[in-house]
């Protein structure tokens, strides 16, 4: 079905409610696995309907955040789903509590009851209306940056609109680029930092209320942390800043060099790779689409078959509007079995790393569409985020075809951006680590922080007060992550260093590489992250012997990159 014939409808809390205390009740009450397990596929419909209900909503929200009805919609659901948990919780308890429990993990797999779990150290009844705050301080803060108008020679850009502007080869455009975005943010600064104020005072009783120090480990429990821990965060950070800061540092004074700028660099300067401008995709958005299904049709019969249904269905929203929300994700409507993907056009090289970096999650979410139960289509976030960043690379065989002249300047850039990546994504939860470990710091003190952070794992940047909002540790308030999904951005540096296996391992034999892409993939959730890994045959990112490895041949890989006739 395409999405916009896709009905929707409000679900009362109260119904849902009745409903799951009916399921609940028969659940303690069943004499027999069959009975059991099919109460059990009842309220896995009655979840997947309720998920695609809130889902389109959200969707709707997101692409016109204008609209009042979807508007008011997303209010409502931020408010219901806080009362769903409740009984969510209490069914999970039955579950665990029920005698056929063990039938249950012989037919669906023991990471229900492991999630399960974890689950039930995140909730309890009196944090609801914290939970409701935390959804509405959220939605404004998204609103709030849906809804800049950024006024830059004699027009006004969103946010997203402006990104063409801050990559442009002219010195002096991209610089008054820079200042205009970062202008906006700071007129909006005491807004900004009130909402997070407000968010990280309210996570911290929210983690006190459940009997936590403060609201780290809560927050590791609600991102589903099975299989690792915080230490290990910090080991992996460790590594970060012994292998591959100093890797992407090269990189930074490389392009000082090809630039003709003293390193480190401003933020402008920093945006442009190279002195001809950053590749470019070639054509418009329906073109870019165009040579995705090429690519997809080439890849494999599994991703043809994909990515037709993605542009038959109609089951991507590509273009950046007003009244839009920024950024790119990729959601699911469980009643349709099918995957969406939400993006803001631009023009740069972004475009078509929606096209795979998107598409990899919705190529995932479709392989695993079918799986009891529907949480188990997708693993956690970190491991998630591998599907898309290494579908980045497996993409690069189509470079000339999506980037054309630029192809050789992308395929250079792709992998200099992971490796520069993943310093920022693990300063990103270093920071985060930081401010719930101390929930009374003022917003000056987290801006200080952040301005610390940045000359341990981005000493490339120089912090010299030409662009107000970056030199004064405020650029972290761009971060939608750190508002709106506390801890959730380390994911993409582990998925990094594992997708970067990937490309190490394309470079020797695509076909074998995309048979562990694929051994990796069709597992879905139905194991933890690092034992994904281990059936595909992948290396843990904790091992520091993975990063250490990683940057050794990436850095010759790019030391000897021709670059001959790329300015």
């Amino acid at each position: 079905m395409k999405f916009k014939d896709m009905p929707y409808e409000r679900i009362s809390v109260e119904s849902i409610k009745e409903e799951m205390k009916a399921l609940i009740q028969k659940l303690k009450e069943a004499k027999d696995f069959e009975e059991a397990d099919a109460l059990f596929l009842e309220n896995e419909k009655l979840q997947g309907h309720v998920f695609t209900m809130c889902s389109l909503a959200q969707v709707r929200h997101s692409i016109n955040t204008e609209d009042k009805f979807y508007d008011e919609e997303e209010n409502y659901w931020n408010n219901a789903y806080p009362q769903i948990q409740e009984f969510n919780q209490e069914w999970t308890k039955a579950l665990l509590d029920s005698p056929f429990k063990d039938n249950f993990a012989k037919k669906y797999g023991n990471i229900m009851f492991l999630n399960a779990e974890i689950d039930l150290k995140t909730f309890s009844p009196e944090i609801i209306p914290m939970m409701q705050e935390e959804n509405e301080l959220t939605t404004a803060y998204e609103k709030l940056l849906a809804g800049a108008q950024i006024p830059f020679e004699g027009k006004i850009y969103t946010i997203s609109q402006m990104s063409p502007f801050k990559n442009d080869k002219d010195d002096a455009r991209r610089l008054a680029a820079w200042k205009a975005e970062g202008q906006w943010y700071k007129d909006n600064q005491a807004e900004l930092d009130r909402l997070y104020d407000k968010l990280v005072h309210l996570r911290d009783q929210m983690g006190k209320k459940l009997g936590y120090t403060d609201f780290t480990e809560l927050g590791y429990y609600r991102m589903r942390r099975n299989c690792y821990d915080k230490q290990d965060v910090q080991k992996f950070r460790e590594a970060v800043q012994k292998y591959v800061v100093p890797v992407a540092a090269k990189i930074y004074e490389r392009q000082a060099e090809r630039l003709g700028k003293s390193y480190p660099l401003s933020y402008a300067d920093a945006a442009i790779e190279f002195r001809s401008g950053n590749p470019k995709p070639k054509g418009n958005p329906d073109e870019i689409v165009a040579s995705g299904k090429k690519f997809y049709d080439w890849l494999s019969p599994e991703t043809s078959e994909f990515f037709n249904h993605m542009i038959d269905d109609e089951l991507m929203d590509l273009l950046s509007t007003k009244g839009k929300q920024g950024g790119g994700y990729c959601t699911s409507f469980q009643d349709y079995k099918t995957p969406f993907i939400f993006a803001n056009f631009n023009g740069t090289q972004h475009d078509i790393e929606v096209i795979t970096h998107e598409a990899g999650h919705a190529f995932a979410a479709y392989l695993n569409r079918n799986r009891v139960p529907y949480e188990c289509i997708w693993p956690s976030l970190e491991a998630c985020e591998v599907h898309s960043m290494s579908m980045e690379f497996f993409a690069e065989a189509f470079s000339e075809e999506f980037f054309g002249e630029d192809a050789g300047k992308y395929n250079y850039s792709h992998l200099a951006d992971a490796l520069c990546f993943i310093p920022y994504g693990t300063m990103v939860d270093h920071f985060q680590h930081i401010v719930y470990e101390n929930p009374n710091l003022s917003p000056a003190e987290r801006h200080a922080k952040w301005k610390e952070l940045v000359q341990i794992y981005q000493p490339w940047f120089k912090l010299d007060g030409e662009i107000p909002f970056y030199s004064e540790g405020e650029g972290w308030q761009r971060q939608h992550h750190i508002y709106s999904s506390p801890f959730y951005y380390i994911d993409y540096c582990l998925a990094q260093t594992v997708a970067l296996q990937f490309w190490n391992m394309i470079q020797k034999d695509q076909k074998e590489a995309w048979q562990h892409y694929m051994a990796y993939t069709k597992q879905g959730g139905s194991v933890v992250f690092t034992k994904l890994l281990k059936n595909a045959g992948l290396e843990s990112p904790f091992q520091e012997s993975c990063l250490r490895g990683i940057c050794d041949t990436a850095a010759k890989y790019l030391a000897d990159y021709d670059l001959n006739g790329i300015a």
